[in-house]
C-alpha cells in the first residue's frame, strides 16, 4: 500500500498517523481526519525533499483516552513551533547543527515534553537534566547529565562540544563550566510543574504499598520508574531532533528529564554517544524509551551502523533495531533517523510518539498515535 510513497513519507506513515498544516489553524477532529485520509494515500509528493528536519518529544503508553483534545493541540502545536524553528535556520542555509538545537530549545521551554521546563522529578524530588548532540560530518560530540540549574541543556551540551576538549560532563563540574560559558542558569523551581509533582507523588505512594505488603524479610516488588500506577501511563518524554542542511551535513541531539522517581544519579540513554544519540555522515538517529535498553544494545549506533555496513535502507535498518532487536529484549520505545539522501524514518514500539517532520516544501507534519485508524 505504502510503495508509491517517497521514503520519507513511508518513515511517517507505516503504522502512524500524519497531520499536514499549522497545528494552530487546524482542530484537532480535522486533523484526526487529515491523519486518516493521508495514511491511505498513495500520492507521491511532488518533489522529494532533499533537506529537512525530523523532531520526537516522547514515547510511551499515549491513549487518545487519557489525552484530551486540549492538550492534543497544545502538543501539537509544541511540536510544530520546533519544526519551523528548526526549518528556519535550514531554509537560510544555517548548519544542522544550529537547526538541531533551535528545534530542542522550543521543546525544552515547553512544560509538555520530559526535557527543560517539563523535566521529571527524581526519587528526592528534584529535577536531574541530560542532553547530548553530535556533528556527523565531523563526529564531534558533546553530552551532559545530571544538571540541575541550565534551563537548555542541549546548548551546554554543545558547548562541551565546541569548546572543551571532552564529549561528556557532569552534575556540579558541567555546571561549573556553564558558567564559564555564559550559559543561562534558573533556580531549581523554574523546572517545578504541577503535573511531574503530583505524578511523583503517585509513583511514591505506590511504592510504599508495595513495601508494606511485602512479607517480611522478602524485598518489595519494585516500581518500574516512569510508571503513574493511577492513570496507568507509562511516557519516555524524552525530546530529539535530527536535521539534514542544503550542504549534506547530518546532526542529531537529544535532551531529557529522564524517569520519574528516578535514583542514586542514574542516568539513561539520551546522553549516551551511540545510544539515544549519534550522526555519521551517513545517519543520524535520536532516541526515546526505557534507556537501560538502548544503552545495552547501543541502538543508535546499530541503526547506523546497518546502514553503513550491511547498506540496508535507513527504514528498514531503524525497523529492525527498534521492533525485532529491542521488542525480543523487553526494551520500549522509538527512534527518529535520517540518512544523507533525506530519507526519514520513525519507528516505535510503544502505543504512541510524539513525532514530526518538515522537509524542504516547508509542510509540518505532526502525528501521535500509531495507526490512523485507532480511536
Amino acid at each position: 500500500m505504502l510503495t508509491s510513497l517517497s521514503p520519507l513519507h513511508r518513515g511517517l506513515l507505516a503504522g502512524t498517523a500524519l497531520l499536514l498544516g499549522p497545528v494552530g489553524c487546524v482542530s484537532v477532529e480535522s486533523a484526526r481526519v487529515e491523519e486518516s485520509r493521508l495514511a491511505s494515500s498513495h500520492d507521491a509528493p511532488a518533489v522529494k525533499p532533499k533537506w529537512g528536519i525530523v523532531i520526537h518529544g516522547g514515547a510511551g503508553v499515549i491513549s487518545r483516552e487519557n489525552l484530551s483534545p486540549e492538550r492534543e493541540a497544545e502538543v501539537r502545536a509544541a511540536l510544530t513551533q520546533a519544526l519551523q524553528a528548526g526549518h528556519a535556520v535550514l531554509a537560510r542555509g544555517g548548519h544542522s547543527l544550529d537547526a538541531v538545537s533551535a528545534a530542542i530549545r522550543v521543546l525544552e521551554d515547553s512544560p509538555h515534553f520530559n526535557a527543560g521546563k517539563g523535566a521529571v522529578f527524581n526519587h528526592d524530588g528534584v529535577n536531574e537534566l541530560d542532553a547530548a548532540i553530535m556533528d556527523g560530518t565531523t563526529r564531534m560530540a558533546g553530552s551532559v547529565a545530571g544538571l540541575r540549574h541550565v534551563k537548555n541543556p542541549i546548548d551546554l551540551a554543545r558547548r562541551v562540544m565546541e569548546k572543551s576538549p571532552h564529549v561528556m560532563m557532569i552534575g556540579e563540574g558541567a555546571e561549573t563550566f556553564a558558567k564559564t560559558q555564559g550559559i543561562e542558569l534558573v533556580d531549581a523551581k523554574y523546572f517545578y510543574t504541577e503535573e511531574r509533582w503530583q505524578g511523583l507523588q503517585r509513583a511514591l505512594r505506590k511504592e510504599r504499598e508495595q513495601q508494606q505488603a511485602a512479607p517480611p524479610g522478602q524485598p518489595s516488588s519494585s516500581l518500574r520508574p516512569g510508571y503513574d500506577p493511577v492513570t496507568g501511563d507509562h511516557k519516555f518524554g524524552t525530546v530529539g531532533a535530527v536535521a539534514l542542511d542544503q550542504a549534506g551535513n547530518l546532526a542529531a541531539g537529544t535532551s531529557t528529564g529522564g524517569m520519574t522517581n528516578k535514583r542514586f544519579g542514574r542516568v539513561g540513554d539520551a546522553p549516551i554517544i551511540g545510544a539515544g544519540t549519534y550522526a555519521d555522515p551517513r545517519c543520524a538517529v535520536s532516541a526515546t524509551g526505557h534507556g537501560e535498553f538502548f544503552i545495552r544494545y547501543t541502538v543508535a549506533r546499530d541503526i547506523c551502523a546497518r546502514v553503513e555496513y550491511q547498506e540496508l535502507p535507513l527504514p528498514e535498518a531503524a525497523n529492525h533495531v527498534v521492533n525485532d532487536v529491542l521488542v525480543k529484549a523487553g526494551g520500549e520505545g522509538g527512534v527518529i533517523a535520517m540518512d544523507r539522501q533525506g530519507n526519514v524514518a520513525m519507528p516505535f514500539n510503544s502505543s504512541g510518539m510524539y513525532r514530526g517532520y518538515m522537509g524542504e516544501d516547508g509542510q509540518p507534519h505532526v502525528a501521535i498515535f500509531k495507526d490512523a485508524e485507532s480511536k
